[in-house]
């Protein structure tokens, strides 16, 4: 994926850095401080991951204008009319996101390029997965002499059973993804239980227990430093294992809803940046 530094990303990252700082001069010793950061630093990569998001729909969409692309030309190869000719013939069609790649395409067939060259560069310029896949195997086909237009056929009817298959299985583990949030949230909640309720409970049954076990748990909880044991803080610990269960959830879910573990890389920055919300602000109650 290609980024493009636009107006946008460097309102989103003066913005970010902004609140960032001022929440480092102002709100460096309020309760205020840790959620104020996890929004600053939120609104700091927001436009990147926007462009991520719309990156995938685009290429989601550019596959499936593809498929409508290849059948459009099969139709036209078996009419008698040349690749070359049928492809500038079907080049007049709206194709979404693929119709500048599709204008590109014809115009260098119409500029005498060798269509060989062309389809690669038709290929390298989509980025696209799919796409370089189909056009490996119809240079192929191409170059041992096969029937391209059966090719084409095969390839379109594969496409399409693959997608067939990805989308039966993205509604069949919908329920699975739900479920994977739930019990990340459910997670969440223990280690709150945990952080806010339980432990200074036990720091209550005795004071030297307390001191030497929670680390001085009655004094954080008037207010003073966070506890500590042995030099551990328990703020930083129970914090670090949510963000860390938050990252692996959300590669799970990814990779069990979309089949594609850089895919869940969207489901972690969700959990993660909702649970560290959600811990930084009510243990700030």
């Amino acid at each position: 994926m290609r980024f493009e530094f636009k107006l946008r990303h460097l309102i989103g990252v003066v913005s970010g850095i902004f609140l960032l700082v001022l929440d480092l001069l102002v709100f460096r010793d309020a309760r205020l401080f840790q959620p104020l950061f996890g929004v600053g630093l939120f609104i700091l990569i927001s436009p990147f991951w926007i462009d991520v998001l719309k990156e995938n729909k685009k290429q989601a969409e550019i596959e499936i204008k593809f498929l409508e692309f290849v059948r459009a030309l099969v139709e036209t190869i078996k009419s008698g009319i040349p690749i070359p000719k049928a492809i500038l013939h079907i080049s007049t069609a709206d194709y979404g996101h693929l119709t500048p790649y599709v204008k590109k395409l014809a115009n260098q067939i119409e500029w005498g390029m060798p269509l060989r060259e062309a389809l690669e560069t038709f290929a390298r310029d989509t980025n696209n997965r799919v796409i370089n896949r189909s056009i490996s195997i119809v240079m192929e086909a191409e170059r041992s002499g096969g029937n391209i237009s059966e090719v084409l056929s095969a390839v379109t009817t594969s496409i399409m059973q693959i997608k067939k298959i990805k989308e039966e299985r993205k509604s069949n583990t919908y329920s699975q993804m739900v479920q994977g949030y739930f019990i990340f949230f459910v997670f969440i909640v223990i280690m709150l239980v945990l952080q806010i309720y339980l432990m200074p409970q036990l720091a209550d049954i005795s004071g030297t227990i307390a001191i030497g076990v929670t680390g001085g748990f009655e004094a954080y909880l008037e207010g003073e430093e966070p506890p500590t044991a042995g030099g551990l803080n328990f703020d930083s610990i129970f914090l670090s294992l949510i963000m860390i269960q938050g990252f692996f959830a959300g590669i799970m879910i990814g990779k069990f809803a979309e089949g594609e573990l850089r895919r869940g890389i969207k489901h972690s920055l969700i959990v993660m940046i909702i649970s560290y919300l959600i811990i930084t602000t009510l243990r700030g109650i």
